[in-house]
């Protein structure tokens, strides 16, 4: 008790201190900084619910965005077909008459000194770049060689490009497939399910190529040799005397070895330069997993990012999945899921390799 004099004195400075201003000014600066929980539940909630209210709002705008595209796309696209049907046509392809008609049509006035219906659409469509249909010109791809690596290939990625393909006048579409689809022993079933598959696409039974060679099976585990599989695709270029291929790019679309090995064999070709000089390369855009189950919503991706492309209204696209249904053998759960939410259902977009593209992917592949 002696020392109660030291402790009501020490008691009296602190109270000194803590009635200062800038003691007071401290404590409040602290206190903002550090609220208590309930504010900063309260301020995380309203930040959450304004950021995704935003994100609504993009995703609406965007949804609609491509709706309207894909409208506008198809309209434009009648009105090409339209022209190439009418008198005074130049080329008996829709798809390309919209390339060759272009501005003059729709600088041509009517009588009344407007410009025609048909030249405003014409004028969108050459501003716009919107088209079904942007492939190269049906004089340079009179005979195309599809190059696939197992039965189904052909409707779960390249179903819009053989449909868009056999629909132009005087095109024959052949198809390579190196592997017999063996890898649950169903080889003779699938080879019906691809014939089956490829006539509802409209490629004639004469038209396919089904390889049986036991060094190529269809397994994901087994490396293809690029040598094996780049001589049966020359000797098929050779003998069919084709003028374009397409198959996969370097990515595979689902990163399949065997998908990947298809491209690698075919770049070789192009890099040892023994493709035939009029013969172009063609391969699958492979795009990432958000794009790929978009549906018609990566119309708008696609349109601007590639710069071959065929797109299918739903009844086209229809016609694809009933060929994916022929493979009845390979219909897992996922795959409805797939049929029904996946790009390349509607949609393909392709790009032309050149020898330099091949060599700078060979300098990626091989770092």
């Amino acid at each position: 008790m002696r020392f109660n004099w030291l402790s009501e004195y020490v008691a009296s400075i602190s109270s000194s201190i803590a009635s200062t201003s800038p003691w007071r000014q401290l404590q409040q600066q602290v206190q903002q900084l550090v609220p208590n929980p309930q504010a900063i539940y309260c301020r995380i909630r309203s930040s959450t619910a304004e950021a995704l209210e935003h994100v609504l709002i993009a995703c609406a705008v965007y949804l609609l965005v491509c709706l309207g595209l894909y409208k506008l796309t198809f309209w434009l696209s009648e009105s090409a077909t339209a022209s190439a049907s009418g008198p005074g046509a130049r080329t008996s392809d829709p798809s390309n008459n919209a390339a060759e008609l272009g501005e003059e049509d729709a600088l041509n006035p009517n009588s009344d000194g407007q410009p025609s219906p048909g030249g405003l659409k014409q004028a969108l469509q050459s501003g716009l770049r919107l088209r079904s249909v942007r492939l190269p010109k049906s004089a340079h791809m009179e005979r195309v060689l599809l190059i696939t690596a197992h039965p189904d290939d052909e409707c779960m990625f390249f179903g819009p490009l053989i449909y868009s393909l056999t629909q132009r006048q005087g095109c024959q579409v052949y198809i390579l497939c190196l592997s017999n689809g063996n890898f649950e022993h169903k080889a003779k079933v699938r080879r019906q399910e691809l014939w089956r598959s490829c006539s509802k696409l409209g490629i004639p039974e004469s038209n396919i190529v089904l390889m049986n060679a036991t060094n190529l099976p269809d397994d994901p585990y087994v490396d293809w040799r690029p040598d094996a599989v780049a001589s049966l695709i020359l000797h098929a270029v050779e003998s069919l005397d084709i003028q374009a291929i397409f198959t996969f790019d370097r990515d595979g679309v689902s990163s399949h070895p065997n998908h990947c090995a298809v491209y690698y064999a075919a770049a070789s070709l192009c890099l040892a330069n023994l493709l035939p000089k009029d013969c172009k390369f063609y391969t699958l855009d492979s795009i990432n997993v958000v794009r790929k189950y978009l549906s018609i919503l990566d119309l708008l991706c696609t349109c601007f990012m590639s710069t071959h492309w065929c797109i299918l209204n739903w009844k086209e696209a229809a016609i694809v999945r009933s060929a994916m249904k022929e493979h009845q053998s390979q219909m897992r759960w996922f795959r409805w899921l797939y049929i029904y939410t996946s790009r390349y259902m509607f949609i393909n977009s392709m790009r032309q390799i050149t020898l330099s593209d091949v060599e700078l992917e060979m300098q990626i592949h091989d770092n």
